[in-house]
């Protein structure tokens, strides 16, 4: 039962954190319909960014620039490189393909920086652990539980109360009469892209963090098993991805746990698991958990 628990509650850390990345993904797709597949490396970039200037900065300080400038690079990323590709569906696919030339660019250059090593974050959490009744848990698990509800709850606020959350749902329902009513597209997009750079820079410190052994240059690749999530919840539901990335990590979690009475699956098929479950989920509703069949008139 202590096996189980934990597992769970290891399965619930992942599942937040995946959910940060999970909802970048959504976001974006919402504002501009591409699919961000530099999502990754922007990832990845955020956490070099803490780690190389926390001794300088501190932890909040170096995470605060951190997720600014991780912001402002995929802002910048769809201001200048995407959005001047125009809006029609066969630009959305090439703004795809591009988002693929773009995270080689910033992988290589990353990966070029990091070589071999494992940077430390600085994160105010280190190896210390707690103990829950039966379980001894990882602060940084618990740290990424807290600080990922505050953030998802806020970034749903945000959907519901604002005036760019009610643009961008105005937006993703209709494009053209989103322009007739005056929505500021080209802003409403943009914001969105510096929100999902925000949140993978976020994400990456707990990804990095005890009991991982640090940022490597790899840890970008791991961000992308949230994309399983966002398309199991539906690329367009911000509530998908939340309930997606929850499923993927319990997933996850469970398999590597029980590792050993699942053998006969092979040997680290917790790495592929959350594609396993996506494909089993999409066979039976393959517009996501969320998703929904879009009513056209004809």
């Amino acid at each position: 039962m202590t096996t189980f628990l934990d597992n769970l509650f290891n399965g619930l850390a992942l599942g937040a954190v995946y959910a940060l990345v999970a909802l970048g993904f959504v976001i974006i797709f919402k504002a501009s319909g591409v699919m961000n597949f530099a999502h990754g490396s922007l990832l990845l970039l955020g956490g070099y960014l803490t780690a190389v200037l926390h001794d300088g900065l501190g932890f909040a300080g170096a995470l605060a620039v951190a997720v600014l400038v991780t912001a402002a690079v995929a802002g910048a990323m769809d201001r200048f490189l995407l959005h001047a590709g125009g809006t029609d569906p066969h630009a959305v696919h090439v703004q795809t393909i591009v988002t693929i030339g773009v995270d080689i660019v910033i992988l290589t250059d990353l990966s070029r920086r990091i070589g071999g090593d494992l940077l430390a974050l600085g994160d105010p959490w280190g190896d210390s652990v707690s103990g829950l009744g039966p379980v001894t848990v990882a602060d940084s698990r618990i740290a990424a539980i807290v600080v990922s509800t505050v953030v998802i709850a806020g970034v749903f606020a945000l959907f519901r109360y604002t005036s760019w959350g009610l643009s961008l749902r105005a937006s993703a329902e209709d494009v053209e009469a989103a322009a007739l009513m005056g929505v500021r597209l080209v802003r409403i997009r943009t914001l969105a892209w510096c929100l999902a750079g925000a949140l993978a820079a976020l994400a990456a410190v707990f990804l990095a963090a005890f009991p991982a052994p640090g940022l490597e240059r790899t840890t970008g690749q791991i961000a992308l098993k949230a994309f399983p999530a966002a398309i199991l919840g539906g690329m367009a539901s911000p509530p998908g991805a939340l309930a997606g990335s929850l499923l993927i990590g319990l997933t996850e979690a469970l398999v590597a746990g029980y590792q050993s009475d699942l053998h006969i699956l092979g040997e680290g098929f917790g790495d592929v698991a959350p594609y396993a479950v996506m494909v089993l989920v999409l066979l039976v509703r393959p517009t996501g958990l969320f998703g929904g069949k879009a009513a056209v008139r004809v």
